[in-house]
């Protein structure tokens, strides 16, 4: 079907100095869907994130992104096209409000980011889309608090409402629930069900439980080479992956 893979990478490598990091992988990407890149420490996932948002360049092979190569292009580029990332480390400005912090992303949606002499009418008329992203990852009765007072998890919501004020289509999410007790990992789980809605979603994630309640596809890596892919009851009854990855605990 023409357009069923928003992403598509392909003979993907990167080198460092004779250490194949990422060894040519191939990854599709269906369109709307929860997609997640699993695989044990060393494995290559964080690797191809960098690449596939152009913080790293590809030793060889190729990356396309809705029909278009973009293999060389810079991360600003990618981002403009819809591609956004949230880090593994929360990325939120600490001392600035959860309203400011998901408004600066409005800002830069609009082009806007460093106009920092725009007067506070015009900032102001971006508040009422800031406060619906709040409401959105259940953070409006925290608008008003800085960032750096709010607890992890809450904080973590904070991320993603900020990555989601600029409005991506294809959303990369490098371990949302990284650090996360119980109640936080069950909370951000169900947040990202309801923001993946008319997105796509392509995660790196240690939690099974997680990939399990969420992903539609999942793709693991061992070494920097593609391992296994399919869904999460194939995936986690794959021999080769019980072994490498999940140390026997195929239910985990």
């Amino acid at each position: 079907m023409e357009g069923e893979y928003i992403l598509v990478t392909s003979g993907l490598v990167r080198e460092f100095k004779g250490f194949v990091a990422v060894d040519h992988v191939d990854l599709r990407v269906r369109r709307g869907s929860i997609h997640a890149l699993i695989g044990p420490n060393g494995a290559g996932k964080t690797t191809v994130f960098n690449l596939l948002t152009k913080f790293l360049p590809p030793t060889r092979g190729q990356i396309i992104y809705n029909g278009n190569d973009i293999t060389r292009h810079s991360p600003a580029q990618v981002a403009k096209l819809g591609m956004i990332r949230s880090f593994q480390i929360s990325s939120v400005f600490p001392h600035m409000t959860a309203l400011e912090n998901v408004r600066m992303g409005l800002q830069a949606r609009h082009g806007g980011s460093l106009r920092f002499w725009r007067s506070g009418k015009t900032l102001h008329s971006l508040h009422g889309q800031a406060l619906e992203l709040l409401r959105a990852v259940g953070l409006e009765e925290f608008a008003d608090v800085a960032a750096v007072e709010l607890p992890y998890g809450r904080k973590r919501a904070l991320e993603i409402a900020t990555t989601l004020a600029l409005d991506p289509e294809l959303l990369l999410l490098d371990e949302p629930t990284q650090g996360m007790g119980a109640e936080d990992v069950g909370a951000i789980t169900e947040l990202l069900k309801r923001v993946a809605v008319g997105r796509t979603v392509l995660m790196v994630e240690h939690n099974l439980g997680v990939v399990g309640r969420l992903a539609d596809r999942i793709t693991v890596l061992q070494r920097g080479r593609v391992l296994a892919e399919g869904n999460y009851a194939e995936v986690s009854t794959n021999p080769d992956v019980i072994t490498a990855y999940m140390g026997g605990a195929a239910h985990a």
